[in-house]
């Protein structure tokens, strides 16, 4: 396996991990519990950085990647964590938490599934 490849690997990986440790930070609470928990917030926030960050470097070093799999909404993961990354106290917590319980469960699995073709 060429090194590009295992890095292509993990930053999918790196989504996949970020969204289950969002997941282990949320599992337990409502929304509630969670606009009212300002370190579950920027723990969960933290982790949409790495999502972000890790799919814009898909984006930008594995272009034809990218392209064959447009079910990963790569851009729309960046400009998420451009959002909370510079969003500073504006971020939209509810938004976030639709994110985290609506949108996040397609991602890890969509992303699994590119990856589990990958290793075959």
């Amino acid at each position: 396996m060429s090194r590009d490849q295992q890095r292509l690997q993990d930053y999918l990986a790196h989504i996949i991990q970020a969204i289950q440790r969002i997941h282990h930070y949320t599992e337990d609470i409502d929304e509630v519990g969670f606009l009212g928990s300002e370190m579950v917030q920027d723990a969960v926030i933290r982790n949409i950085e790495i999502i972000g960050e890790a799919s814009n470097n898909i984006d930008k070093y594995y272009q034809d990647f990218a392209q064959l799999h447009p079910e990963l909404p790569l851009i729309f993961a960046y400009e998420m964590r451009n959002a909370v990354a510079h969003g500073y106290f504006k971020v939209d917590l509810e938004i976030v938490w639709k994110t985290i319980k609506n949108d996040l469960p397609v991602l890890e699995q969509q992303t699994k599934d590119v990856l589990q073709q990958l290793l075959i």
